[in-house]
């Protein structure tokens, strides 16, 4: 699992989040998909610091859950 990504089944019920935060990565995926910016996401979560490696990362983690 990514470092920025952790699962506690004392937050949401175990649903993967962004570690640190109660944003699920599925969030953070589907505002992607619709076109959300780091610069975006900056702006909304200002106590996200999230870099374009950290996009990736949650990405992959994603896709692999989907499989």
């Amino acid at each position: 699992m990514p470092k920025i990504i952790e699962q506690n089944p004392k937050i949401l019920g175990g649903q993967p989040v962004i570690k640190g935060t109660r944003i699920p990565v599925a969030r953070i995926v589907a505002l992607h998909i619709q076109g959300y910016t780091i610069k975006d996401f900056k702006k909304d979560y200002p106590y996200l610091t999230l870099a374009k490696k950290d996009l990736q990362e949650i990405y992959r983690f994603y896709l692999k859950q989907l499989a």
